[in-house]
């Protein structure tokens, strides 16, 4: 179950670049991103209702929900495409993938759960197969203020990324799923971008075409509702560390989808960090060797 949940996140979440790419246009970024996680709210919200699956919340678990959706559904988003649009898309998901370390460490100083050595080292040659995969990208990506800018934002992304799965491992550790917390943190997170919105004088336009319409069901039922509520899942089975190793692994897709759609051609350097990444996950997922000996004896 793990394992489909797992392949299921990697495999949406590595084809959901297409679907943000054609949402750019004459609607503004903030005003897409309401409109995906309103509306990904309103059917989770409609599913659970239907089937009675909707749990009930006191002010903490709301409270925990409404800082899980301006951490994962609202910040996180905001950051990695307003940096998209002065960093390299390459830049951007090296920096993103550095969520391995980051919900390593942030399990350890807000759980004590111990830092596995595997875990780190995994998250390490991930993070080296990425540079290499995106090496041609990141060399001749010129250094300036609007790159340091891009890369902070990138980096705040991936701290709110990670934050957002710590408070989705509060929830679950409290009794709340994933399926309850998703929605009303998707709806949280909109309605407070939309007020965002509202206040910067941003239009909420709407573009009628297949493209962007597509696009937004593609981004709102398998990139919100499905690919969410199976990551957040995993966060609670296998831990934050684990299960953010996704966001390694995700790239890949991406660069496959894109050697399809747009003639990416795969390199030396490419196919070594491809090799690097998988050896990583290999490292992430390996379970700890059991002591053998006079310790077992104890």
């Amino acid at each position: 179950m793990n394992l489909s949940l797992y392949l299921l996140t990697v495999l949406i979440w590595g084809t959901t670049w297409i679907a943000l790419k054609w949402q750019l246009g004459t609607v503004a970024i903030p005003v897409s991103i309401v409109y995906r996680f309103a509306l990904a709210g309103l059917i989770l919200f409609a599913f659970l209702l239907l089937t009675r699956r909707l749990q009930p919340m006191n002010r903490r678990g709301h409270l925990v929900c409404l800082a899980q959706g301006l951490c994962l559904f609202c910040v996180n988003f905001m950051c990695f495409l307003t940096a998209s649009q002065w960093v390299a898309s390459g830049l951007i998901a090296v920096v993103f993938s550095t969520a391995t370390l980051w919900n390593a460490i942030n399990a350890r100083i807000f759980f004590g759960q111990k830092i596995a050595a595997n875990v780190l080292g995994g998250g390490a040659l991930g993070l080296l197969g990425l540079g290499l995969l995106f090496w041609p990208e990141l060399s001749h990506h010129a250094a300036s203020r609007e790159t340091l800018y891009g890369l902070g934002l990138g980096l705040l992304g991936t701290l709110c990324f990670s934050a957002g799965n710590m408070l989705s491992s509060v929830q679950q550790k409290a009794g709340l799923r994933p399926l309850t917390t998703n929605a009303w943190g998707m709806l949280y997170g909109a309605s407070m971008l939309a007020l965002y919105c509202v206040l910067s004088g941003i239009p909420f336009t709407m573009e009628w075409n297949a493209r962007y319409v597509g696009a937004l069901l593609y981004l709102v039922i398998p990139g919100s509702v499905i690919a969410f509520t199976a990551y957040l899942t995993l966060v609670g089975r296998m831990g934050p560390e684990r299960a953010a190793y996704c966001t390694v692994l995700f790239p890949l897709v991406a660069l496959n989808v894109s050697a399809l759609a747009e003639g990416y051609q795969w390199t030396a350097p490419a196919l070594l960090g491809l090799v690097a990444v998988m050896a990583g996950n290999v490292l992430v997922f390996r379970k700890p060797t059991r002591k053998t000996g006079m310790a077992l004896v104890r």
